[in-house]
């Protein structure tokens, strides 16, 4: 019987920070793959790096950003791509960031904007993004995440 390959090689993050009692996302618009539109950040995991910490490193390199506090989202976004005819998984961290930290692009990106989670929705280009970041407000600003889903680094 044929079968669809499940691939699980990339990591997203979701930063978000809190200003003045809102909470906002951070979005960053792509140069290279996936040209033009707003998402989160993501990434390869590397040899040797658990998935958390391929998160992290994306964290830094993309944005320069050093999350106060990790979470697992204990969530996974995840997308069919045609071209390889194969399901892409990836687990979905939550990086806390300090209202005062500032953001350095790297390549990889043009432009960023700290949104609130509605026009993040609409920013987005796929449903997949959407769902992760409805996940994310409620289970981590309606509600206390839970102990069990923080990452020490």
């Amino acid at each position: 019987m044929p079968e669809i390959a499940i691939r699980a090689f990339l990591v997203s993050l979701v930063a978000i920070r809190q200003v003045d009692g809102a909470w906002q996302v951070l979005l960053l618009r792509r140069t290279q793959t996936l040209a033009g539109e707003w998402c989160q950040v993501a990434g390869s995991i590397e040899a040797g790096e658990t998935a958390w910490q391929a998160a992290l490193r994306e964290l830094r390199e993309e944005t320069g950003l050093t999350p106060v506090a990790l979470y697992s989202a204990d969530t996974c976004e995840q997308f069919y791509e045609p071209g390889r005819d194969a399901i892409t998984m990836a687990p979905v961290f939550v990086a806390i960031i300090k209202a005062d930290q500032e953001v350095t692009l790297n390549h990889e990106h043009s432009a960023y904007r700290w949104v609130g989670f509605q026009q993040a929705a609409d920013m987005v280009a796929f449903g997949g993004q959407r769902r992760v970041l409805g996940w994310i407000e409620d289970e981590f600003i309606r509600r206390q995440p839970s102990r069990h889903l923080k990452i020490a680094f």
